[in-house]
């Protein structure tokens, strides 16, 4: 279990150094029943010998990755009673008690007793140790006794000057074959150029506020028979009915979309790690979902966004967070984001001998916001059923979100059942 960093899980690690917007992964859990104390102190302990259970420590020398070290140490599970209506509000305070991916624990837990029956947890963990497709996988090998993975032997200094040096002679090599790439290449000159002038071009319009969430579930069946019948699939009907949401009534220019691509096979999911590349769809106010479709098509098939002009992104390892920081600032910030996590595993459907009545995922920035983007989306599916979560800056209450979400979803004649 113990790995080097890689890029983009230093780009989540600097914002809890303060450099950008710290995130963590949410994972909202409902059952039908009481869940016994019991069963979660196991879980939780389950929980700290897997994926999660584990801290990133730095190097002593220079040019060295920081690395996943295992690390058993955790908060007590918290409990408390909370009233139906304010399940998002309980889930956003929760979201927002630090975790450290360094110090640790970088992850807890807690339980909702809801005042109508029932349980929901909510488990947050450091975006750091896990994005939402490698915390689902966490919960389920916990719930199924799954073994966790050996941790590589670390050598200590040998081990890290050896890192050292590949990373080192990695960045050189990359970086001598981009400028020769930009003597021969145009293409390339004209991609830098145009990277350095985005910083001195007028600035998107950015939000500084507490997000609004709200989170519903739609019928899965219903869903994909509207995508298709729209000439679209299930994730550009999602892209359609997000942009829906998140644009203004008055508003005619396009939205830019980031939509994060899941880099591992689709039988890879046990290993909680960031494996992610952006890339970006324009949606426009007259755009059909087959239109979205088309564009989406196009760009999981172009390259993804990263650095400039063929230079090696591992660069941004060997500098220090403050000149990485203003190289990168927030990567992937759009208008919107949209994150299509997919199936969640079917070893959530039972927990404690009571049955899941709903699962949500999603990204929350802890806190207040400073971002360029007005809404954050993020769909999964389970037992029949899409779960869409909601995160805006833009819109000010979590009433008025679902509210909208709700009315966008019914012109799709979807029906929307909010939490």
């Amino acid at each position: 279990m113990s790995a080097r960093l890689s890029v983009v899980d230093e780009m989540f690690l600097r914002t809890h150094r303060g450099w950008g917007t710290p995130i963590v992964m949410q994972g909202l859990w409902r059952t039908d029943g009481r869940i016994d104390e019991e069963i979660l102190e196991s879980l939780r302990v389950l929980l700290s010998r897997g994926p999660l259970g584990r801290r990133v420590i730095r190097s002593r020398v220079p040019g060295a990755r920081p690395r996943f070290a295992p690390s058993s140490e955790t908060f007590h599970v918290e409990y408390a009673t909370v009233p139906a209506a304010a399940l998002l509000e309980w889930a956003d305070e929760q979201a927002a008690l630090p975790v450290d991916p360094e110090r640790g624990p970088g992850w807890r837990l807690a339980c909702g007793r809801l005042d109508g029956g029932g349980t929901v947890l909510s488990l947050v963990c450091s975006h750091v140790l896990a994005d939402a497709r490698g915390l689902t996988a966490a919960i389920a090998d916990a719930l199924q006794g799954t073994p966790p993975s050996a941790a590589p032997r670390h050598r200590g200094p040998i081990d890290d000057v050896w890192d050292a040096a590949l990373l080192t002679r990695r960045v050189t090599e990359g970086t001598v074959r981009a400028v020769a790439g930009l003597l021969i290449d145009s293409d390339r000159r004209t991609d830098l150029r145009d990277f350095v002038r985005a910083d001195s071009t007028a600035p998107p319009e950015v939000f500084h506020r507490r997000a609004a969430s709200a989170v519903v579930d739609v019928d899965a069946g219903a869903w994909d028979v509207a995508a298709e019948e729209s000439g679209g699939t299930a994730n550009s009907l999602f892209l359609s009915v997000v942009a829906e949401i998140a644009r203004r009534d008055d508003e005619s220019a396009p939205l830019t979309i980031s939509v994060p691509m899941d880099l591992r096979g689709r039988g890879d999911s046990t290993e909680a790690a960031n494996s992610v590349a952006m890339v970006e769809v324009a949606v426009a106010p007259g755009d059909t979902v087959a239109d979205v479709r088309a564009s989406s098509r196009a760009a999981f098939t172009s390259t993804p966004m990263t650095s400039p002009a063929g230079f090696p992104e591992e660069m941004l390892q060997l500098i220090p967070d403050r000149l990485a920081h203003a190289l990168t600032g927030n990567p992937g910030e759009r208008d919107v984001l949209c994150s299509n996590i997919g199936p969640l595993p079917d070893a959530l459907g039972v927990l404690g001998g009571h049955h899941t009545t709903g699962i949500a995922t999603r990204a929350v920035h802890p806190g207040i916001v400073s971002s360029r983007t007005r809404m954050s989306a993020y769909l999964s599916r389970f037992d029949g059923r899409y779960t869409l979560a909601l995160e805006s800056l833009d819109v000010r209450s979590h009433t008025a979100l679902r509210e909208r979400a709700e009315n966008v979803l019914s012109r799709h004649e979807l029906r929307a059942n909010g939490w």
